[in-house]
């Protein structure tokens, strides 16, 4: 049985980290392998959304610290953990695609990482979240930090990896972290993912790249004009003018 489980239900993929006992806790192979299933599933037109969620009780509980002695015990292990970290979760916020984080129970250090690089985090009432890296004398990652100050801004987030203390669901609903508060967050993704799988994906993956450039800093204007110029010659563009004319439903194909 894999670490990291793929489903699908009606063009929409459910990525489960699959380590219940270990509180889906992550480990350095899981790093690289996050980056490419996402890559795959950002390429494949038949997905139109991607659900993130974890087996069992708990979102993640981060990294997988068990390993650290052997993977992350000196500096140069510790840059190459880094990257394997980044190349993870730039797997998931770089899916030309919506991509939503289901978070129960705990969701932390690294864990939070891969819920930041969601477009979206549903999350259940009883959950928990917080980066424990001041607790480890570890500085959290460049690019989990920009994510975090983008959403919680720069108190929340000074306070959030200065303290390394947890914080539960109703504060993250209410500092940004968390975008809907619900007793069945999978259901309440399920559903949402409905009104997003109805519109154009090159639109949803053209705006996706330009909002997470402008705020991440990786913004680029040639890419950014690619990904225009293709939508505005794109079938799909097409479609959605004869669809608007004939007063009927679009049917969008990412092409």
């Amino acid at each position: 049985m894999s670490d990291i489980e793929i489903t699908r239900e009606d063009g929409i993929a459910i990525v489960t980290i699959n380590r219940p006992k270990q509180r889906n806790s992550v480990t350095y192979a899981m790093w690289r392998e996050f980056g490419d299933v996402f890559g795959a599933l950002s390429a494949d037109r038949s997905v139109r959304a991607i659900l993130l969620t974890g087996a069992g009780t708990d979102f993640s509980a981060g990294a997988d610290i068990a390993e650290f002695a052997t993977v992350r015990d000196d500096l140069a292990k510790a840059k190459e953990y880094e990257v394997a970290v980044d190349f993870g979760c730039a797997g998931i916020a770089h899916a030309a695609k919506p991509v939503i984080a289901v978070n129960l129970g705990y969701t932390l250090g690294g864990g939070m990482h891969l819920a930041m690089s969601a477009d979206f985090r549903f999350v259940h009432p009883e959950a928990q979240f917080g980066i424990p890296a001041a607790r480890l004398s570890i500085v959290y990652g460049v690019q989990a930090t920009r994510k975090l100050l983008a959403l919680v801004g720069l108190t929340n987030a000074k306070r959030i990896l200065f303290s390394g203390e947890r914080f539960g669901a109703q504060e993250a609903l209410e500092i940004g972290f968390a975008d809907r508060l619900c007793d069945d967050p999978m259901a309440e993704a399920m559903a949402y993912t409905g009104t997003l799988t109805e519109v154009a994906p090159l639109s949803q993956g053209g705006a996706k790249y330009i909002l997470n450039g402008l705020t991440l800093g990786t913004f680029d204007a040639a890419e950014a004009d690619v990904l225009i110029d293709s939508a505005a010659a794109s079938r799909d563009y097409a479609e959605g003018r004869a669809a608007f004319a004939e007063k009927r439903a679009p049917q969008f194909e990412g092409r």
